[in-house]
């Protein structure tokens, strides 16, 4: 049984070795092209003039770069995450390593006990020593099975103490790997926060500047288009994974093989579980919504608006709320978080997935704390309100299916 232990445990370590090497390229490779795109993104605005570094063109590029940096946090936050259920995992394979050898040490300590107390009997003594040719055979088969287990015993601690010395040694490794991670993290959150102090003061030089304005007012609405189109991509997504799921339920109807009830349902060929039959029905909760910032008062309504500064109509597919002194972004429902991408005019955007084809827009947004397939709560932490030419507001939109939703007839009234 120990040898067993020691065998399935070597070739585990070996495999799962291998499998972690790969990853861990892969996920070298993933980070490094993220640093590679905020560098790009830092030597153009460092190549600009000092008009250029002032102008919402600028503001963009730092948005674009924060997008990046949340992503490579986030990364860096899940490896930290990952390698320290390795940690927990290796002092586990540790401790039971440690158990088996106490138990060789125990079965050799009574074996020496015994010898300490009858002597040592070969198998010439035991012949002489028996009573009949029964007792005799019966002696040596007993003495042999005896010297056979000791060697065995002997043989299985010494590998025990090689796989230990070797877990210790992954242990350590992990160790160090963790702290390193944490400090990359660190080191990438403290660089998020100067970006967003230097988009901060470009904010502040063009916040009256009407050329700037328009500019702004422009990509939103090309951002509004971009919105709807990740809408549409992901009802898509869910039209295809109920059709496929159809079909494979027709097959296996005409096929006559008998359905096994605990079977799990077929799973999705994208990456991102968006399964929401956990969660509360959404359509319950019309009126009822959480708002999505504390505190926040809508500043731009769903459909028309007129910016009076500019003295132009824009459609709005959701509505503005302005942040006060909380920026922290909440989800409003239960649901899965969908996606997470960067869209000009709207910065960093989360959407999440919610049961019965709804899902709710998060725009604007500074610093990120979840990830793509996440699942999440109502109240649940997404983001903080990032900063724009009006300030520190929310764009927020929810959607039924194709169609968008006027949000203040679902928020809870205050």
């Amino acid at each position: 049984m120990v040898r067993n232990f020691l065998y399935i445990s070597f070739f585990l370590l070996f495999t799962l070795t291998s499998f972690q090497q790969e990853d861990i390229n892969k996920k070298k490779a993933e980070l490094l092209n993220l640093k590679d795109e905020i560098s790009k993104l830092e030597n153009e605005i460092n190549q600009q003039t000092k008009k250029e570094k002032e102008s919402f063109t600028a503001v963009e590029n730092y948005n674009k770069q924060s997008y990046l940096l949340n992503k490579l946090i986030a990364k860096l936050r899940n490896e930290e995450k990952k390698k320290q259920k390795e940690i927990a995992a290796n002092q586990k394979n540790i401790k039971e390593i440690e158990n088996q050898i106490e138990l060789l040490q125990k079965n050799y300590a009574k074996y020496v006990t015994a010898v300490y107390k009858f002597g040592k009997m070969d198998e010439l003594a035991a012949v002489f020593d028996s009573e009949s040719f029964e007792q005799a055979a019966l002696r040596i088969k007993y003495l042999q099975r005896f010297s056979e287990k000791r060697e065995n015993d002997l043989r299985n601690f010494e590998k025990a103490k090689e796989e230990l010395f070797e877990l210790k040694q992954q242990l350590k490794k992990e160790k160090d790997e963790k702290a390193l991670l944490a400090v990359q993290k660190e080191k990438e959150e403290s660089g998020l926060i100067v970006k967003l102090n230097e988009k901060q003061k470009i904010l502040k030089s063009i916040r009256n500047d009407k050329a700037e304005l328009k500019k702004e007012l422009n990509a939103k609405r090309k951002a509004e288009e971009q919105i709807k189109s990740l809408i549409v991509k992901l009802v898509e997504e869910a039209e295809r994974k109920k059709e496929e799921e159809r079909l494979a339920s027709l097959n296996k109807q005409n096929e006559k093989v008998p359905v096994n009830r605990d079977e799990n349902p077929i799973s999705p060929t994208y990456d991102i579980n968006l399964s929401t039959s956990g969660f509360e029905t959404f359509s319950s909760l019309k009126g009822k919504l959480t708002w999505p910032v504390t505190g926040g008062k809508v500043i731009r309504k769903f459909g028309e608006n007129r910016n009076q500064k500019l003295n132009t109509v824009t459609l709005n597919y959701g509505v503005d709320i302005k942040a006060g002194g909380d920026l922290s972004v909440k989800c409003v429902a239960g649901g899965v978080v969908s996606v997470i991408d960067y869209i000009p005019g709207y910065g960093s955007v989360i959407i999440v997935t919610h049961k019965g084809e709804y899902r709710t827009v998060y725009s604007h947004l500074s610093e990120i704390y979840v990830n793509e397939g996440d699942n999440v709560k109502a109240g649940s932490l997404l983001a903080k309100v990032g900063e724009s030419l009006e300030g520190n507001i929310l764009h927020f939109e929810i959607w039924n299916s194709r169609k968008n939703q006027n949000p203040e007839q679902w928020l809870a009234r205050r």
